[in-house]
């Protein structure tokens, strides 16, 4: 009997150990971004089973980026599907916008989340926030495409969700930055 208890205590324990970090990672992503919130997060990670094995926030930024990534590469697949049945050249043409930019996010998410494996300090970190950075720039990008011609996009549901996984992953990636010092005003005296 003692030993089913401590197996039943185990197996109720391990899953909010790592769950702990999951919600303290999301809670603080919600604080800084209400529009997406905590749920969002949550459900993010919890669709992904690579995010029970994350022990802590860096590999939660890795499963994050390996997650947008994925979205990222549906989006692609989306985008070379429009663009193989589109009759109209101009609306082909912004399409391919669309393929460039997120043909780059693929791979900036997929070196962000090498950075992030590499359990380095410091430039690893900082080398994932810059590549999770300039991924996140991809939907903007792709709707400003179509934006500008005043034509409506195909993509605005692709490109919202990316836009909020990939905000998740640079937020997450973002936390494990040293803070930066506070900058010296100009003619204040020590």
């Amino acid at each position: 009997m003692k030993l089913l208890s401590s197996v039943l205590f185990l197996l109720i324990v391990s899953p909010t150990c790592k769950s702990s970090t999951l919600e303290d990672a999301c809670r603080s992503f919600a604080a800084g971004h209400p529009s997406i919130g905590y749920d969002y997060c949550i459900k993010t990670f919890r669709a992904d089973k690579a995010s029970a094995a994350a022990a802590d926030a860096r590999g939660l930024a890795a499963v994050a980026a390996r997650i947008a990534e994925a979205k990222a590469n549906a989006t692609a697949a989306r985008v070379a599907a429009l663009s193989a049945m589109e009759t109209d050249a101009r609306r082909r043409d912004r399409l391919a916008v669309c393929e460039v930019v997120y043909s780059d996010a693929v791979d900036q998410l997929a070196q962000a989340a090498d950075d992030l494996d590499h359990h380095g300090e410091g430039a690893d970190a900082d080398d994932a926030v810059t590549q999770l950075s300039a991924a996140l720039d991809a939907p903007g990008t792709c709707e400003d495409a179509f934006g500008e011609a005043d034509d409506t996009s195909p993509l605005a549901a692709e490109d919202a969700e990316f836009k909020k996984m990939a905000t998740i992953a640079l937020a997450v990636a973002a936390s494990l930055m040293p803070p930066s010092p506070p900058t010296p005003v100009a003619g204040a005296k020590n």
